[in-house]
């Protein structure tokens, strides 16, 4: 072999493990690049106990239940589904009934997640975009709402 020959082949072969290398990482992230799911999509997927999730949506008129130690339960919804969310901690000063919300955390046996964080929209004309997606592709979006 030449010496033209070997570099060549040196940097076939380097493109070469580079490309299986991208394409194992773009393999293992795949499940995950979606910022969250809708109440419907968790719904539809039927998550197993234990699978860490973000889920976006409203908070629920009339669901939220406050407790001692910091403790809440609210379900998010987005008008087709509704999934019940148990958090313990400090709530965003901007988290109420019907406003948007992203919780993440593990999903428990029974369906329920099990949030360590609570992220609310920050401020009244403010909603993620693909809340807002979400929202449209179930039918309870109107236009003029938060943008």
């Amino acid at each position: 072999m030449t010496r033209k020959q070997r570099r060549l082949t040196l940097i076939g072969g380097s493109v070469g493990v580079l490309a299986i290398a991208v394409g194992l990482v773009l393999n293992a992230l795949s499940g995950s690049i979606v910022f969250f799911n809708s109440p419907t999509d968790v719904a539809e997927k039927h998550i197993a106990a234990g699978t860490r999730i973000r889920i976006g949506g409203l908070v629920k008129p009339g669901s939220v239940v406050r407790s001692e130690n910091l403790r809440i339960r609210f379900d998010v919804t987005d008008g087709n589904h509704d999934v019940p969310v148990r958090y313990q901690g400090i709530v965003p000063d901007l988290f109420r009934e019907g406003q948007g919300v992203v919780a993440e955390g593990k999903i428990e046996p029974g369906g329920v997640l099990d949030a360590d964080t609570v992220l609310a929209k920050h401020d009244e004309r403010y909603m993620p975009k693909e809340v807002v997606d979400a929202l449209k592709k179930s039918g309870r979006w109107q236009e003029g709402e938060a943008k």
